[in-house]
């Protein structure tokens, strides 16, 4: 990987190289700042003053020449649009072609500024990050805090270009005046619904979104899935992708994560009658519903592992092992074994292949699909965490074939036998494993070198499950130039859960502590609903069936108003403290307070809970790409790994709290069950204000 200084000097423009940041010379500076504190030459108060000038002087430097540019491009389009105004007095099709061209002359100029700007911005980013490691100094926090927030923030101009979107805006509209439609003027007002299909509008609305993290629908789910998009590959890279790509392979993966949520969320509504018909507490459905996630800690490290090799053997073993497992399930009823039953839960959790779903995609999809397979990942997330409670409400019968018996307890498990067996076949039928794979099985030759070639395959076919770009890469490396094996050795990706603990910052620790509360809550919510609502409100399985579906199908509409609109209106942070405001409420209102406990007052919390929840999840995962190190973006140990370690161990925790409450009584259970999310929510949002100008 080539660092960033090097980078710098490679892709910048030469006839404005005199106006980009001066790494090379912020570095030298930094570097006789450490000097000089070692032999006590200087204070760091001093240092910090001084370092902070020469960076305002850079950044001036840098936002005058933008603005000077933006400038030059509004006089430009100024001068295009009184040549357009002439020709709508006459058509002429040659003139209108050679004014377009000219529209889009602007537009590769903007794209060159914007990459400019992009360039600039990451020097900032990592020469502020250099110094808090070189001194372990808060430098970056002192920074933004007096800068980015200050009426003349000039560093505002760099991070939030409201002058280059408005000649975006003006670009945009002029090139579609000349979309000529039978005989008009197509204008992008009279009719919203029109997008402007122009590649060099698409690419400067990507330059745009990749400057200011803009985001709309599609992207706000990617992030859900931590699957990371890369910035634009060459022709040739792209075609490869297109020619190994299998559309039904593709298909199966998210089917296979489709059914895993169906099977997780089916059981919630009876987990605790078939708790009861087998002699134990109600409030052991605890314990049942969270087998599956003690089982997914270990499984997540294995099929990460496993997905290097292959992705049709791990998705062929999830398949046969949720088979096995709900094939117990269904049984432990007539065998009366509540043992039978946790086993068949625990060889579910042992099934989990959500690690080899998002592996397939970050590793198989070509580039210009990934985003829509990042979304259609997480929707069929949310599609089946909202089916599988619905399906349990339709399963409200009994019968009995010779001597197995058939109710409501245990047809979820006979449902769920079914489909993973009709998905087995599928899969065996339809699924074509990438070529890459199978190239590398036979070229593989016995030989003295051997270890030396399983190393290097492993090398070869170890894909980031988080393919980041090369400016985020480059962002969150280390970046020490002063050492090329140190530099290389930097983004060796971690080779264990502790050596990839040892590169958590404190905005990682912060960002998976968030992520370990939303999970904590949801599914304290999700798990002991049944009990509860039977309890206090005398709820059916019907009814709590249905309001687990309803809270299940808010996911995608509220991702929709998200990730259209709010992201582009506030900054991630900003987002992320908001929520956690928001979950906190939604916890205290769930707290039963007075001897009568309503139905209003469950309701609503749990949907302000729940609904907030999937909103900070999105946007914590976001930001969680952006501040892990490059070093857990590849390998087993990688930063998608973590988050899911963290999220399953927060709900073995919270179903293991639910049954162990459930010895106070279950008048006590919502209160007592309640307390631990609280703490770790108030606990999150003081990590995420003590981070808070990191998460930029």
């Amino acid at each position: 990987m080539v660092n960033f200084g090097k980078k710098l000097m490679v892709d910048q423009v030469e006839e404005w190289k005199g106006y980009y940041i001066n790494y090379k010379l912020m570095k030298k500076m930094l570097k006789q700042y450490v000097e000089q504190t070692q032999h006590g030459g200087k204070d760091r108060e001093r240092i910090l003053k001084e370092f902070s000038r020469i960076l305002d002087d850079q950044i001036e430097r840098i936002v005058l020449f933008l603005l000077q540019q933006q400038g030059h491009l509004a006089s430009r389009i100024e001068e295009l649009g009184e040549q357009r105004t002439a020709l709508l007095e006459q058509y002429d099709i040659s003139q209108v072609s050679q004014l377009r061209d000219a529209y889009r002359e602007v537009g590769f100029d903007l794209i060159k500024l914007l990459r400019f700007v992009d360039m600039n911005a990451t020097g900032i980013r990592k020469i502020l990050k250099k110094f808090d490691k070189r001194f372990g100094y808060k430098f970056t926090d002192y920074y933004v805090t007096t800068r980015a927030n200050h009426p003349y923030s000039q560093l505002q101009q760099v991070f939030k270009q409201v002058g280059i979107v408005a000649v975006v805006g003006a670009l945009s509209r002029n090139l579609e005046y000349l979309q000529h439609h039978e005989g008009s003027f197509v204008s992008i007002y009279d009719h919203p619904a029109v997008t402007l299909k122009d590649p060099v509008i698409d690419q400067v609305n990507h330059a745009v979104q990749k400057l200011t993290h803009a985001t709309n629908f599609l992207q706000f789910l990617g992030q859900h899935s931590l699957i990371v998009q890369e910035d634009a590959q060459s022709g040739s890279e792209d075609l490869v992708d297109d020619q190994n790509y299998h559309f039904m392979s593709l298909i199966l993966n998210l089917v296979n994560t489709f059914l895993y949520m169906v099977n997780t969320y089916i059981i919630v509504p009876t987990a605790d009658d078939y708790a009861v018909s087998l002699g134990a507490a109600a409030t052991v459905c605890g314990i049942i519903i969270g087998s599956m996630a003690v089982a997914q800690v270990f499984s997540s490290v294995y099929f990460s592992a496993w997905s290097n090799r292959s992705y049709f053997r791990p998705l062929v073993f999830s398949s046969i092992m949720l088979f096995l497992g709900n094939l117990l399930y269904a049984l432990a009823y007539d065998l009366n074994s509540l043992i039978v039953l946790l086993i068949g839960r625990l060889l579910c959790g042992l099934g989990s292949a959500r690690a080899v779903n998002r592996r397939y995609i970050s590793d198989c999809v070509p580039l210009k699909m990934r985003l829509q397979a990042s979304a259609g990942f997480v929707s069929a997330s949310a599609l089946g965490m909202a089916c599988g409670p619905a399906l349990a409400g339709f399963l409200q019968t009994k019968f009995k074939i010779y001597s197995l018996n058939f109710n409501q307890c245990t047809l979820p498990g006979w449902v769920m036998c079914i489909a993973w067996l009709i998905y087995l076949l599928w899969l065996w039928l339809t699924f074509k494993e990438p070529e890459h794979f199978t190239k590398t099985v036979v070229s593989e030759q016995p030989s003295e070198s051997s270890h030396q070639g399983n190393a290097n395959l492993e090398e070869g076919l170890a894909q980031p499950l988080l393919i980041g770009t090369e400016r985020r890469q480059d962002e969150n490396s280390e970046d020490n130039d002063d050492n090329e094996v140190a530099l290389q050795n930097s983004h060796e990706p971690a080779t264990s859960i502790a050596s990839a603990y040892r590169l958590l910052t404190p905005s990682v620790k912060a960002q998976l502590l968030i992520y370990f509360m939303l999970k904590y809550a949801m599914e304290i919510l999700l798990s002991e609903s049944s009990v509860v609502t039977t309890y206090y409100f005398s709820w059916s399985t019907s009814a709590v069936a249905i309001f687990l579906a309803i809270l299940g199908l808010t996911v995608l509409p509220v991702n929709a108003i998200v990730g259209s609109y709010i992201t582009n209106l506030f900054e991630d942070r900003q987002i992320l403290l908001a929520s956690e405001f928001m979950v906190l409420i939604g916890i205290i209102m769930s707290f039963r307070f007075t001897p009568h406990y309503s139905i209003p007052q469950y309701v609503i919390s749990a949907l302000i809970t729940f609904v907030f929840a999937e909103v900070l999840e999105g946007v914590n995962l976001s930001l969680l790409s952006r501040v892990m190190s490059s070093r857990l973006s590849r390998g087993t140990y990688n930063g998608g790994l973590l988050s899911t370690e963290a999220g399953t161990l927060s709900r073995v925790i919270a179903d293991a709290t639910i049954t162990a409450a459930g010895y106070l009584g279950t008048d006590l259970l919502l209160n007592v069950t309640l307390l631990p999310p609280l703490v770790i929510c108030i606990l999150s949002i003081a990590a995420t204000l003590y981070t808070y100008n990191t998460l930029y």
